[in-house]
């Protein structure tokens, strides 16, 4: 029997590569072997979620798996940005990595843009949540036991109000109409705190909330 395919999850620290991950962990067909995510080395936080990299390091450790960080500057061109996830990407298969999972959903020019950059890496992107139906999503999230904070909304499309709060059904019906129940366009990110793959919960609450070019941070903390 040929060993099963080695395995990096690209981790924004949100519930759609938690989903992503879980995914992978019950279906059996590979090994998961670690978690990436890109990190502002100035801010020390991932982009947009804005969680700071202390977090994500805390989820690894829930999760028991190991984390690569892969910093990139601030501010970051697009050259700048493929540069150095190209020196990852080659790191990561000279380590024998032979397959990098991502947590989208249905955007196709963000799954063509992963896929052609990665063609000729010799690694394999998979999309093992791709094409679920985001109403589906959100409610297997929560029943699963899947607890998150949301992190950020852009304030064109969810009140302020909603930022920091707890993502579970009360928040759904707070959504205006119009949002996708897992922001799939970007209208809010959030941060997983507990789920069937941690150990334990996080103990984390909603720190300061901020606002910054039409959106509003919340800071999460450690208790």
């Amino acid at each position: 029997m040929s060993a099963k395919p080695q395995t990096l999850v690209s981790w924004s620290s949100g519930k759609d590569s938690a989903w992503a991950l879980h995914m992978l962990q019950q279906s059996n067909k590979l090994q998961v072997v670690g978690l990436f995510t890109t990190i502002n080395r100035v801010h020390h936080r991932v982009a947009m979620h804005g969680v700071t990299d202390r977090l994500v390091r805390a989820q690894a450790r829930a999760i028991r798996l190991p984390l690569q960080e892969v910093e990139i500057p601030n501010p970051c061109s697009n050259e700048e940005y493929e540069r150095v996830m190209g020196l990852f990407v080659a790191d990561a298969k000279r380590q024998g990595i032979e397959r990098v999972a991502f947590g989208d959903l249905s955007l196709m020019d963000i799954r063509r843009y992963r896929e052609e950059k990665m063609r000729r890496s010799g690694i394999e992107p998979i999309f093992p949540i791709w094409g679920t139906s985001t109403e589906i999503l959100s409610k297997n999230l929560i029943d699963h036991g899947f607890r998150m904070l949301v992190t950020c909304v852009d304030l064109g499309s969810v009140p302020r109000e909603l930022v920091g709060r707890e993502y579970h059904e009360s928040f759904l019906k707070e959504l205006p109409k119009d949002v996708d129940p897992c922001g799939e366009n970007g209208e809010f990110h959030t941060f997983v705190f507990d789920g069937p793959m941690f150990d334990k919960p996080l103990d984390v609450r909603c720190g300061v909330i901020v606002e910054r070019d039409g959106f509003a941070f919340a800071d999460i903390v450690e208790e």
